[in-house]
């Protein structure tokens, strides 16, 4: 089979919009086709952290699939408000981010930029990991229940340094 994948396309899919003129060329009547292009204008960074330039010094940029990220990046889009803290029930908790991809814009990334949702966020993993540790031991629920019981023992292990740390050379 011959011809491209853009041929094929246009013979078994018409694009969504067609846009069609008569025009008279050298003395006869032909139906031309001009291809639709749409240029959008606007404020997509939210509250950027630097001031826009003006409109008239900006430029249409093409986006696609391929360089979205990419798009995205440069735009630096930004939400930055406060929110109730429930949490601890106490004030209100600050939440500024700024958005690289659309990966950011997970709730598992946009937790990991709000400092106190990202510790219970890796306290939740700690847990998760140690859960996967535990299952098959026999008698590690059995001593972990004894380390829970023994404070002098949790304050010991609060103190010792994290597996993270390095020490100092």
């Amino acid at each position: 089979m011959s011809g491209s994948s853009q041929k094929f396309i246009a013979r078994n899919r018409a694009p969504r919009v067609q846009i069609e003129y008569d025009v008279e060329l050298y003395g006869s009547n032909k139906k031309m086709q001009i291809p639709f292009v749409m240029g959008v204008m606007a404020d997509l960074s939210g509250k950027p952290a630097e001031p826009l330039a003006p409109v008239a010094d900006r430029k249409f940029l093409e986006i696609d699939v391929d360089n979205f990220d990419e798009r995205l990046k440069s735009m630096k889009p930004r939400v930055a408000f406060a929110v109730p803290n429930t949490l601890t029930g106490e004030g209100n908790l600050s939440v500024d981010i700024t958005f690289e991809n659309m990966s950011d814009f997970s709730p598992e990334a946009v937790a990991k930029k709000v400092g106190a949702l990202n510790n219970l966020l890796e306290a939740r993993t700690q847990l998760k990991d140690l859960l996967t540790y535990m299952d098959g031991k026999v008698g590690a629920e059995e001593l972990l229940g004894n380390v829970l019981k023994n404070p002098e023992l949790l304050k010991s292990l609060a103190a010792a340094p994290k597996p993270a740390d390095k020490p100092a050379e």
